[in-house]
């Protein structure tokens, strides 16, 4: 079961990521895409208060699910997990971080002005 559930989460996360970038492109996807990424702040801000900033839900999930699956040692970032492995170098955490937040709020302004934009027009 935690095989399945890991593959699912690096489906269901990377998707999740892609989106969170992308989803503003297409105006049927605008709405869910503000609503994720209105999620998405809430979590690095609001919980991350709790858990630290950048908190993700499903990170914390994915790792709970890798931890079962004897993997140690994993980093609090899953983009920093994913690149390591994909490129094979030793990213460092905070530029990660810094890109991650940088992209993650242009994209979250991008939607927010195209959200208003859309909806004037209607």
């Amino acid at each position: 079961m935690y095989a399945f559930l890991d593959i699912f989460f690096l489906i269901f996360h990377s998707s999740l990521v892609v989106f969170t970038l992308v989803g503003w492109i297409w105006k049927e996807t605008r709405k869910a895409h503000l609503l994720v990424l209105t999620l998405t702040m809430c979590s690095w801000f609001g919980l991350g208060i709790w858990y630290g900033f950048g908190y993700c839900p499903c990170t914390d999930w994915h790792w709970q699910v890798k931890s079962k699956l004897g993997e140690t040692n994993l980093p609090m970032s899953y983009v920093k997990y994913y690149a390591d492995r994909l490129i094979g170098l030793d990213w460092n955490a905070f530029v990660l971080d810094l890109v991650v937040a940088v992209l993650g709020l242009a994209a979250f302004g991008v939607s927010i002005w195209l959200n208003l934009r859309d909806w004037r027009r209607a």
